[in-house]
């Protein structure tokens, strides 16, 4: 088996093997914090917004988010509940932060 050719071939070996993180990289795109924790965090702190200013926003704090990569997260957040969304014209949609009320603490059930 040959070895790499160079430095910066190996490194890239290094990074690319299936291990969740890598120690000596120098790499943002792994440092980067989740897209979908940013965009929810904005939304709560909007409380609402479209989905064109929430685009804008996602990829001026530099991320690279594309509009079907934004269909998939909003779906995403809409599925676990957390945000609603509206169609308002053709192509826009409008996302609301879902307030989650405080629900009753459940009682474990008694064994008999």
């Amino acid at each position: 088996m040959k070895g790499p050719e160079n430095l910066q071939s190996a490194f890239l070996l290094y990074l690319h093997r299936d291990r969740p993180f890598c120690r000596f990289s120098h790499d943002v795109d792994l440092m980067r914090y989740p897209l979908s924790y940013a965009a929810f965090e904005w939304i709560k702190e909007k409380r609402s917004t479209t989905d064109d200013d929430l685009l804008e926003a996602l990829n001026k704090n530099g991320n690279r988010c594309s509009p079907a990569e934004l269909d998939k997260l909003l779906m995403q957040l809409e599925i676990l509940g957390l945000v609603s969304i509206r169609w308002v014209a053709k192509d826009k949609r409008r996302i609301e932060f879902q307030e989650k009320s405080a629900e009753e603490p459940r009682m474990p059930r008694i064994s008999e």
